[in-house]
């Protein structure tokens, strides 16, 4: 191999391995993949082909078990709240119970983990999420409250479950945790623009208006 191929093939190699890692990163997996794929060069691309086709679902139920389908004996509105155990999470939670709680007819709360979560050999994320979720719900006093652990990218796993459980709201805080906002993008902002459901952003208390302005507190954004 001449000096210009092997220059060529040393500089490809880590980017082919780079752009696949960030590949699985956007399509729901750990950004630490990009670490295994560098190395791996364009041998690490057929794995991150075969496990991108993966779509987003539910790793878990909650206690309650999925969540009732929407039926005329059933009246109230059908809430789906985003949680990821940040202080603005727990905020958009008590937003929506403040705004919402008393014409709930179901209330679910999830929480959306890596699917590298549910390909492990132990559940510790999935089970750290699910008891995070379980001591939110135990501090709701409407009735009706469904958990669930999410699994894939949080925008589109979200998104995804809104849509076939018949949600009529979708909440979320502006920002969460901060790794996935920075490595993926805001997904609040992602949902905002592509949820066939309302989704009603709250933004972190630093970044709300002033209480008695016309902007007011939160935004609601519906597609």
């Amino acid at each position: 191999m001449s000096t210009v191929g092997i220059v060529v093939l040393a500089v490809l190699w880590p980017v082919i391995g780079l752009l696949s890692g960030l590949l699985m990163a956007r399509r729901g997996y750990d950004p630490l993949w990009v670490l295994v794929a560098l190395p791996l060069g364009p041998l690490f691309l057929p794995i991150a082909l075969e496990r991108i086709r993966r779509r987003p679902g539910v790793a878990e139920f909650g206690a309650t078990g999925a969540p009732p389908v929407r039926t005329a004996e059933v009246t109230g509105l059908r809430v789906l709240v985003g949680l990821d155990g940040s202080a603005q999470a727990g905020r958009a939670l008590e937003t929506a119970l403040a705004l919402f709680g008393g014409r709930c007819g179901l209330l679910v709360l999830a929480e959306v983990v890596p699917f590298d979560a549910t390909e492990s050999v132990t559940r510790a994320r999935i089970d750290d999420a699910a008891s995070r979720l379980a001591a939110a719900a135990a501090a709701v006093t409407v009735a009706g409250v469904h958990t669930e652990v999410l699994t894939g990218r949080p925008g589109p796993a979200l998104r995804r479950f809104a849509e076939e459980q018949d949600m009529d709201l979708l909440v979320v805080a502006r920002r969460g945790r901060g790794r996935s906002v920075r490595m993926l993008g805001s997904v609040s902002t992602e949902l905002v623009e592509r949820s066939a459901i309302p989704v009603l952003v709250i933004e972190p208390a630093a970044d709300r208006p002033d209480p008695g302005s016309a902007t007011g507190a939160a935004e609601l954004h519906a597609r």
